[in-house]
């Protein structure tokens, strides 16, 4: 158990030689879902996008893909996930239509008011309180900016729960839980949607 611990503890802060390894494998692993995710984006023409929680950087250049004619900053407060999402969009930072930093959701230096789009892929599960967090988020999108939050687990997934209790400061939300810290965070329209046979949820939210 202990080795199985530290491994999927890496899914919080990646680090050393397993989190290389659970970095390799966070790109893959998760696309399927986080396609499923980027399914639920209205048509909308972002100028300015940031994927918090960004991992590997797999879902920052889905959204350069998505929307050509956007800069996309990357942010993560892993020094592992920043270089390796780094290498994954090194192309479109050569281009000058990415940027990948390290950061703290509960605190980011980002300037306000000045992304079109936000998204969080299975990362909130780590957040230092939702409504602290979520503020941030709100801080810096613009008016009328959509929030989008994309997890495995609606919060109630007996797999989930299992994890939540060996992996250190993880917590599962239900869905109930994030639209309530989203609205308190400012955020109006929030909307969920449940996968029809996975427990995956992805949350749109307006500022």
């Amino acid at each position: 158990m202990g080795l199985f611990k530290s491994f999927v503890s890496q899914t919080r802060k990646p680090e050393g030689v397993l989190g290389k390894m659970m970095l390799s494998g966070m790109n893959s692993g998760h696309a399927k879902m986080a396609d499923w995710g980027l399914s639920h984006l209205p048509v909308i023409q972002p100028s300015k996008a940031v994927d918090l929680g960004c991992g590997g950087g797999r879902n920052a250049g889905e959204l350069l893909k998505r929307y050509p004619k956007a800069h996309v900053t990357a942010v993560d407060y892993s020094e592992l996930s920043v270089k390796k999402a780094k290498e994954y969009n090194k192309d479109m930072i050569a281009a000058r239509r990415c940027t990948v930093m390290q950061g703290d959701v509960s605190d980011l230096s980002l300037p306000s008011d000045s992304f079109d789009l936000a998204t969080a892929f299975e990362t909130i599960y780590f957040w230092p309180g939702l409504e602290r967090c979520f503020s941030q988020v709100a801080r810096i999108l613009k008016p009328g900016g959509l929030f989008m939050i994309c997890n495995e687990s609606d919060g109630t997934d007996a797999t989930s729960l299992k994890y939540e209790k060996i992996i250190d400061g993880m917590k599962n939300h239900t869905a109930e839980e994030i639209e309530k810290s989203l609205k308190a965070a400012g955020f109006t329209k929030v909307k969920c949607s449940h996968h029809s046979s996975k427990p995956w949820i992805t949350v749109l939210a307006v500022k």
